[in-house]
């Protein structure tokens, strides 16, 4: 079963992703962070603390409140235990700087959302196949292993 962390504040969003992933039966536990500092807490200290929740795929808006998903990307990307771990931002925005500072930031893949819903749909697509290409897990461990 894949571990997935969802950060996102908006419902509806965390519905469709639901929505998605269940029509493409990716058999995935999904953690919400409904903020950027509640991501943060559940990741663990990027100080050398424990990480807390381990999961094989991170998924963040960056339009979060109380830290943005820059902020927790460059979180995640400064954790040793977490850097093999794929981070695909989700975001409305269709701003090119914003795609260009979520790459550099060490972000996979840079999705943006939309009103379209077999595009929205798509996005379970992408994530089965991120997931079970497993070269982009943390462990290299299939999950259930």
């Amino acid at each position: 079963m894949f571990q997935i962390l969802l950060a996102e504040d908006n419902p509806g969003d965390v519905l469709l992703f639901r929505e998605a992933l269940k029509s493409r039966r990716v058999p995935c536990n999904i953690t919400v962070a409904e903020d950027g500092q509640k991501a943060m807490a559940l990741l663990g200290s990027a100080a050398g603390g424990e990480i807390g929740f381990s999961p094989h795929l991170i998924v963040l808006d960056i339009n979060l409140p109380k830290y943005n998903g820059d902020a927790v990307l460059l979180h995640v990307r400064r954790q040793p235990a977490l850097q093999g771990v794929p981070v695909i931002v989700l975001t409305s925005s269709p701003s090119p700087a914003d795609r260009a500072a979520a790459l550099e930031l060490g972000a996979t893949l840079y999705l943006q959302k939309s009103s379209d819903l077999r595009q929205l749909l798509d996005i379970g697509r992408i994530i089965e196949e991120l997931l079970l290409d497993g070269s982009h897990s943390a462990s290299g461990i299939a999950p259930g292993a």
